[in-house]
């Protein structure tokens, strides 16, 4: 079984900054990918940024260029940089893992308004 935490969530104004961390434990062999989506009320749940283990990485239309997907492999650790918010980025987060079973956090809640 693998857990994973998030953190970093919260309000921030539009065109501010905020940094999204995941950490995975428990059972884990290997980590093919670790990634976020995102759901907003009344919306599907949509993929933000995903990352390979070797760095590769893929990134939802409407954050390209504004939000960043990193890893560390050492401490099975995703982060997401979020610059240049917009109130439509206003969701719940949620961090994912490939293991490669899929696994899920508990969500994260990034309010966007002024």
């Amino acid at each position: 079984q693998v857990q994973l935490v998030e953190s970093g969530g919260g309000l921030v104004q539009p065109g501010g900054s905020l940094r999204l961390s995941c950490a995975a434990s428990g059972s884990i062999v290997k980590i093919y990918d670790m990634g976020w989506y995102r759901q907003a009320p009344g919306k599907q749940r949509e993929l933000v940024a995903l990352i390979t283990s070797g760095g590769s990485t893929n990134y939802g239309d409407s954050v390209k260029g504004r939000f960043a997907i990193s890893m560390d492999n050492a401490k099975n650790t995703v982060y997401l940089q979020m610059n240049s918010l917009k109130p439509e980025d206003t969701a719940v987060y949620y961090c994912s893992a490939r293991t490669p079973a899929y696994y899920w956090g508990q969500g994260t809640q990034v309010t966007v308004s002024s």
